[in-house]
């Protein structure tokens, strides 16, 4: 389990196609290797991998290694990241952690592509579009995993394709912290819906199809 604040990005230093899967290097940070275990979950653009190998680099830099496999490619924007890339990094979640964000699994729902950006002085407003299968599930105010960032959904509209798009507020420090201030038009990011919010939608949606039989 992850929290959803991203603790730093790390950069693509090399991808080995594989059959069926991709082995990534990424550089971070060397204290996001304190402690770290082979085998820990370690999240990348939100999707929860197995670390398979590490090493401190230099006193500022450690590298983490990870396969990632043909099906979580294809269900991520992990197959459209090229070396240098940015990706958001967060270890998991520890016993007595603080929760500043939500709980994020690190299980992908789906993507969504940036169509809008609009940039100011303190703020960045980015718009994107999902599919409409999901618009049930996220609420102006509600909670969103954004390339495992956990962040709170603006406004949520439905356009004339029967698209949902929904706008995200994001200040400077989230800027910063995460690869979404880089993010430009056309591209997408990695979706994770809030799991209780999906529980009680559906568990509604059953108990009034009951009521209606």
């Amino acid at each position: 389990m992850f929290t959803g604040i991203v603790q730093s990005t790390g950069e693509v230093k090399s991808i080995i196609n594989g059959e069926n899967f991709k082995h990534f290097v990424i550089k971070v940070p060397v204290e996001l290797i304190d402690n770290l275990t082979i085998g820990a979950s370690v999240a990348n653009n939100g999707v929860c991998l197995t670390a398979v190998k590490f090493k401190q680099v230099d006193d500022k830099n450690a590298e983490i290694e990870f396969d990632v496999i043909d099906e979580t490619l294809r269900l991520t924007n992990l197959d459209d990241v090229d070396i240098g890339s940015l990706v958001n990094i967060e270890r998991s979640l520890k016993a007595g952690d603080e929760i500043g964000g939500h709980m994020v699994s690190g299980h992908i729902h789906t993507m969504a592509t940036l169509v809008e950006r609009a940039d100011s002085t303190d703020n960045c407003k980015l718009t994107f579009k999902l599919d409409s299968a999901w618009q049930k599930y996220i609420f102006a105010k509600g909670f969103i995993g954004v390339n495992g960032a956990s962040l709170t959904l603006g406004n949520v509209i439905e356009d004339e394709q029967g698209d949902t798009l929904f706008d995200l507020h994001l200040i400077p420090e989230t800027l910063e912290r995460t690869n979404l201030g880089e993010l430009q038009l056309g591209k997408t990011v990695n979706i994770e819906i809030d799991q209780q919010t999906i529980t009680i939608v559906d568990s509604i949606a059953r108990i009034m199809k009951d009521k209606i039989l």
